[in-house]
């Protein structure tokens, strides 16, 4: 075996390894600091069974977006992309007596998955899945003079730009508007990159940079779901 072999011997070992770590810190952090939760174990089996990919958040940010949400004080949360439901429940969760969450899902077998899900957890009554383009869903919720008090945005992203720019309708200050994988493997600071995945995300940064109705951030994240982030944003 040559040098050359042996260092990208060597480099695929390493990621293999970092990646084992990371996804063990987060079992580490979730086995701590999370309560065992049969209906959240459920819910990911079922999906599985389904065929759903595996792009659920994992637990630990699944309660990073429920205490966000408490934080915030949340009566009132839309999502973009429900999949399975399992980020939905998390959401419905925090939210107070009274409360309700609308969630969008373009395909219809998904839907019929997190609205079993959701009906499963007892979350029904307070959970509004919207099944159709995203796009169109928005328009009606604007029509219908709708304003939420947290969005979190986690659909397909070349669509981000209009998501970002819906959000913006339906929020007020004080609102919180969330972006989830963001950092696409690190793929987001190549603005080259042909993939429409990525130049979705850097669109709705430009967009966020330049919006004045909003001051943010974003961070990355390592875990049992690879290497992104979160980009955050509080309407001002």
């Amino acid at each position: 075996m040559s040098h050359t072999e042996n260092n990208s011997y060597d480099l695929a070992g390493s990621s293999v390894k970092r990646s084992q770590k990371w996804t063990d810190v987060d079992q580490y952090f979730t086995d701590r600091l999370i309560e065992k939760d049969p209906v959240l174990d459920e819910v990911l089996k079922h999906n599985a069974e389904a065929g759903l990919p595996a792009h659920d958040v994992a637990p630990n940010q699944g309660k990073l977006l429920h205490l966000l949400a408490r934080i915030q004080g949340a009566s009132t949360i839309l999502e973009i992309g429900t999949l399975g439901g399992y980020s939905t429940i998390w959401l419905a969760r925090a939210l107070p007596a009274g409360g309700r969450i609308v969630t969008l899902e373009y395909d219809q077998k998904h839907a019929e998955i997190a609205k079993a899900n959701i009906a499963r957890a007892g979350l029904s009554d307070i959970v509004e899945v919207r099944v159709g383009l995203a796009i169109d869903s928005l328009k009606e919720l604007v029509a219908e003079n709708t304003c939420f008090d947290m969005i979190f945005i986690d659909a397909d992203k070349p669509n981000n730009p209009v998501y970002f720019d819906y959000a913006l309708q339906l929020t007020r200050t004080g609102s919180m508007i969330i972006g989830d994988n963001v950092v696409r493997d690190g793929a987001v600071v190549d603005g080259n990159s042909t993939d429409p995945n990525v130049q979705g995300v850097r669109q709705f940064f430009d967009l966020i940079a330049s919006e004045p109705r909003v001051t943010a951030t974003a961070f990355q994240t390592v875990g049992s779901k690879g290497y992104d982030g979160l980009a955050i944003a509080l309407v001002i």
